[in-house]
């Protein structure tokens, strides 16, 4: 064994030991632990949770080399997420959270006071959290198997188990805690090797000051070898394809289950507004990072490996090829490696760049550490958001209302098992990139949760048939449009599968609001509700006037 691999090894495990540690300290003892932490998550920590959430397998392995690969195009992903952000923050997080409730589904069961409307909310709520959970586990089997040099499948499932473990047994404080640490561990991956290689390449340590030189460079060199430049806009899709994929991203992102139920976590209206605060700042450090990762990336590879002796490669590439995820062909038989026959995975960028620098040992084995952490945090919200929606709101709320504690928390756990260990198996062999199949989550979310959730929270005639029909209009539209464009090459626009969020939403809004004007309305009581929402907890909306929250019904209104 070489020294980068126990280096490597040391750091992961000790790693996984802090997060089973923490999982098992903060064991979930009753529901309201296993689903929303029992809602004493101060807000600076949940800040860092939401971070951890958020930034998935996708943001911390894929997003970079995506960039790297697409250079303009791939920043409608950071525009698209970053924007979305804000719109949960602004429009919907804090509303939510004085509705309270557990889940988005049982939301929008009570919202519209329709089982029917909380079973299919829910069945979305799985369909979106498989999806992206799928993405998530590829991105452990990536680390893993580059790390232990075993085949990824085998890596994906020793992911799969581990999520399954601590998932299970913490629920959703346990996996809160164990988020706050993967969050530090990620962030501090992620910024160590873009500050080393900007002192490297600028003798400036601050990269997001100092990458703006190297893409000059780049821009240089792609004109020498008479490619597309960096940062020309739309040369590798169209420029609907980015105004799809920009509002599928940042809809999807308003819309997300597993996000949008971290705010339910903290106990006020106020502490989630100030955990969504947080949060942008503690995602914003890699979102802001992320160009300047793949301007570097690029920069080296472009320079010191693409015009290399075939024979003298440097080492890494050969554990790298050894995986399928970099491919390197003398195509003209010239013995040189030129820029167009090196093909390398997105998907490994962030992973391969501390090799490719020669950044050392620690630095390589920090990074392996941090792309698990994105990848196990986001998943493990996955399976709390699948098992909340099987066992509270479809077993719990619909079947067995007269279930134990002790039965809902068995039948959470083991969703959790089962949920993980089918999403393994699908993700041993992945329908697409990373990036890709979280795109295709985004835009079922951004299909069916947004337009209900946007309709429930700020339009007060949306009713029960008017939301069923467009959460199923929505999300058949929305796979729809995806595997006709995947599979069988149908675009409008040229708007690809992961840009399907669009036409999913317009659809599911129209619908909607069409069939809600068509139908009777909602009763007063529940219009009433929905217009409180939007005001501070300390005041209460009722029969057109704002009362003080003092808990006196006779409080006089405000003027």
């Amino acid at each position: 064994m070489d020294t980068q691999f126990l280096v490597s090894l040391a750091i992961i495990l000790a790693t996984f030991a802090l997060y089973i540690w923490i999982a098992i300290i903060n064991t979930a003892k009753q529901t309201s632990d296993f689903y929303v932490a029992g809602r004493g998550i101060p807000p600076i920590f949940n800040g860092m949770a939401i971070g951890a959430d958020w930034m998935s397998a996708a943001s911390f392995i894929g997003m970079a080399g995506t960039i790297m690969l697409l250079g303009y195009d791939g920043l409608a992903y950071i525009m698209g997420w970053t924007g979305g952000y804000l719109f949960l923050t602004i429009l919907l997080a804090p509303q939510l959270r004085k509705f309270g409730r557990f889940t988005v589904p049982e939301f929008i069961g009570d919202r519209f006071n329709s089982k029917n409307a909380l079973i299919i909310a829910a069945i979305c709520t799985i369909i979106i959290s498989f999806t992206y959970s799928i993405g998530q586990l590829s991105g452990s089997g990536v680390v893993i198997g580059r790390l232990f040099e075993i085949d990824a499948k085998i890596a994906t499932m020793l992911g799969a188990v581990l999520i399954a473990f601590y998932a299970g047994f913490g629920g959703m404080k346990g996996i809160t805690w164990t988020q706050v640490a993967q969050y530090v561990i990620l962030i501090i991956a992620y910024l160590v090797p873009v500050i080393f290689m900007s002192f490297q390449l600028t003798g400036n340590p601050i990269p997001w000051i100092s990458y703006g030189e190297i893409v000059t460079q780049m821009g240089e060199l792609d004109r020498e070898l008479g490619i597309s430049e960096y940062f020309a806009p739309f040369t590798n899709g169209t420029k609907w394809q980015f105004l799809a994929l920009m509002f599928t991203l940042m809809c999807g992102t308003a819309g997300l289950p597993h996000v949008i139920v971290r705010f339910f976590t903290v106990s006020t209206m106020k502490a989630a507004r100030w955990s969504g605060a947080w949060a942008l700042i503690f995602i914003g450090l890699l979102y802001f990072s992320a160009p300047a990762y793949a301007a570097f990336a690029r920069f080296i590879l472009m320079t010191e490996v693409a015009g290399s002796q075939i024979a003298n490669l440097p080492g890494w590439t050969k554990s790298w090829v050894d995986t399928g995820k970099l491919q390197v062909a003398d195509q003209n038989s010239d013995g040189l490696l030129q820029w167009s026959e090196l093909v390398i995975a997105n998907d490994i960028v962030v992973m391969a760049t501390p090799e490719i620098a020669n950044l050392g040992v620690f630095v390589i084995g920090l990074v392996a550490a941090g792309a698990m952490a994105a990848a196990l945090s986001t998943a493990g919200g996955l399976m709390i958001s699948i098992s909340s929606s099987f066992a509270h709101d479809i077993y719990y709320r619909v079947f067995n209302p007269q279930a134990t504690e002790r039965k809902r928390l068995f039948v959470g756990r083991v969703s959790i098992v089962v949920a993980t260990l089918l999403a393994g198996l699908i993700a041993l062999n992945p329908p697409g990139a990373i990036t890709q199949i979280v795109a295709w989550a985004f835009a079922i979310a951004s299909g069916t949760f947004f337009p209900a959730l946007v309709l429930g929270v700020w339009w007060k005639r949306a009713n029960a048939q008017g939301t069923i029909a467009g959460l199923l209009v929505g999300l058949t539209v929305t796979l729809s449009y995806i595997f006709a464009a995947k599979y069988g090459g149908f675009t409008i626009l040229g708007i690809i599968d992961t840009g399907a969020g669009i036409f999913g939403a317009i659809a599911a809004f129209a619908t909607n609001i069409i069939v809600s004007l068509s139908t009777p309305a909602p009763s007063k009581e529940l219009q009433d509700a929905v217009v409180n929402l939007r005001y501070p907890e300390q005041m209460i909306y009722k029969d057109g006037e704002i009362y003080m929250n003092d808990g006196s019904s006779s409080t006089p209104p405000t003027k």
